[in-house]
């Protein structure tokens, strides 16, 4: 009977853990779904979220064969979320005042608070090289991580730039955000590489609790 009640609670406990993502996934499209009406601009929309559907499609499509952690997809679910309000409004006009409030700035930081959250990426990205076991150790797996978003920090300014040049006008800079800062590609990097060093950190803390 114990025996019993013990296969029952497993197999709910992995009914739950399956299901959980793909709760998440339903949350998504329909958050997508509900900010893709009348965006600020179209265009601004369409090239802010094409990244974001190649990652949600990607998840999709190596979800039977890889799956990450519920936490992973906790993590991923909330920047991509976080990231399609951003391409409603665009970066520097979404309603973010109480914020720019709290740390007394007249510049509206919704992009700077999205750039730290790209560093989410860390934590999935390590789980991916120790269950693969493509490195060796937790703290490899977390380096790894970090170099990952930090390389992809790079990655995406050089395409932001690019996008500006061959687009310029105000479509350029809503995508680019820069409200007017010339560092400002430099900081969103720090930015990233600063969340990178965080969820990093967690997946220190997680991780090794997971291989224990």
């Amino acid at each position: 009977m114990t025996s019993s009640n013990a296969q029952i609670t497993e197999t709910t406990q992995e009914n739950a853990g399956v299901f959980f993502p793909l709760l998440l996934l339903v949350l998504y499209l329909g958050l997508m779904i509900w900010l893709a009406i009348e965006p600020y601009s179209r265009a601004t929309w369409f090239a802010e979220n094409l990244p974001v559907w190649i990652v949600v499609g990607l998840l999709v499509l190596t979800y039977r064969s890889f799956r990450f952690s519920n936490l992973s997809y906790f993590l991923m679910f909330f920047f991509l979320c976080y990231h399609t309000i951003g391409g409603h409004y665009t970066f520097s006009r979404v309603p973010f005042d109480f914020f720019n409030d709290l740390i007394g700035s007249e510049r509206n930081n919704f992009d700077r608070v999205g750039h730290f959250l790209v560093g989410v990426f860390a934590y999935p990205t390590a789980e991916l090289f120790i269950r693969k076991n493509l490195v060796n150790g937790v703290k490899v797996a977390a380096l790894v991580g970090f170099l990952a978003v930090s390389m992809w920090a790079g990655l995406y300014e050089v395409i932001e730039m690019i996008y500006a040049i061959n687009y310029g006008g105000d479509e350029a800079a809503d995508f680019l955000g820069s409200q007017g800062d010339i560092w400002d590609a430099q900081k969103d990097i720090a930015m990233d590489m600063l969340g990178a060093i965080l969820f990093g950190a967690l997946y220190l803390f997680c991780g090794a609790k997971e291989r224990d």
